[in-house]
C-alpha cells in the first residue's frame, strides 16, 4: 500500500514523472518487450477509454481517468529496472524497525 502511495504521488509530480517516462522508453537498460506493453497499454486505453463514471460527472468522473493513469504507471514501474526506480525514488520501501 505504500508503494502504490508513493507511485500515485509520483503520478501526480509532473516534474519527476515526465523524465521518468522519457528514460523508460529511451534507455537501452530496458527491454524492449516492456516498453511495447506499456506503449500497447497507453494507446489501448486512448483508443478504447472505458469509463466506469462517466466524464460529464465533472470531479467524479475524472476519478476513474486518474485510476486508470495510474494502475498504467504502476504497471511501467513495476517493469523498469531498478536503478531507473532509485534514481527517481520508486524504489522498494526499506523495512524499518518498531519499537
Amino acid at each position: 500500500m505504500i508503494r502504490f502511495t508513493r507511485r500515485l504521488k509520483f503520478l501526480f509530480n509532473f516534474k519527476k514523472s515526465i523524465p521518468f517516462l522519457k528514460e523508460f522508453f529511451f534507455s537501452s537498460q530496458v527491454k524492449s518487450a516492456p516498453k511495447i506493453f506499456s506503449i500497447v497499454l497507453i494507446l489501448g486505453y486512448i483508443i478504447f477509454p472505458f469509463d466506469i463514471i462517466p466524464d460529464y460527472l465533472l470531479a467524479f468522473g475524472i476519478l476513474d481517468d486518474v485510476a486508470i493513469a495510474g494502475l498504467i504507471l504502476q504497471q511501467i514501474v513495476k517493469v523498469a529496472p531498478e536503478q531507473l526506480k532509485e534514481k527517481y525514488g520508486l524504489n522498494k520501501v526499506k523495512n524499518k524497525k518498531v519499537r
